[in-house]
């Protein structure tokens, strides 16, 4: 597989941001793109006024926790971040992400990292640079075959590429 490199600016989280922080209950009814204008209000009000396309999401510990909605990582996609990095993700919340299309990566340095830093993920190596202090991580790499999954948008689009190719 080709190396891929993202880059993008440092958003910062703590430990245990759970799926009510990610998509606040209230909201759910809406249609995503107004879901999408809530994404992360439990956690930082101002995160959709904030966020920029291409930046990364960085978590501490047990990131996604709580109930199994697939909205999650849905929001956190449509809002524009390119990926996300943590310490450690709920195991449902890290499944969803994958199946929606979402690259995530566990990173146990994470913590390290600062708001605002620029940073240039590579997730086929598994590795972070942050380009503000110089610092270098090693993360749990995706492996090809999921990072295809990903990078076709997902279980479902992936899933009719295949297919396709077979017919």
């Amino acid at each position: 597989m080709k190396q891929e490199i993202i880059r993008g600016r440092a958003y910062l989280f703590g430990d245990n941001i759970n799926t009510d922080f990610i998509n606040p209950a209230q909201y759910m009814e809406l249609p995503m793109d107004q879901m999408i204008q809530h994404a992360m209000e439990g956690a930082d009000p101002d995160f959709s006024k904030n966020v920029r396309p291409g930046d990364v999401m960085v978590a501490g510990i047990n990131f996604g926790s709580g109930s199994s909605r697939e909205t999650a990582p849905m929001v956190i996609k449509g809002s524009g971040i390119s990926v996300l990095i943590a310490v450690s993700f709920a195991r449902i919340f890290y499944r969803n992400a994958i199946n929606i299309g979402l690259k995530v990566l566990t990173c146990p340095q994470a913590k390290e990292i600062a708001h605002g830093d620029e940073l240039e993920v590579d997730p086929i190596a598994g590795t972070i640079r942050d380009l503000t202090t110089g610092k270098d991580y090693t993360c749990t790499a995706l492996p090809p075959h999921i990072l295809e999954l990903v990078n076709d948008g997902g279980l479902i689009p992936h899933l009719e590429k295949t297919l396709k190719k077979k017919d």
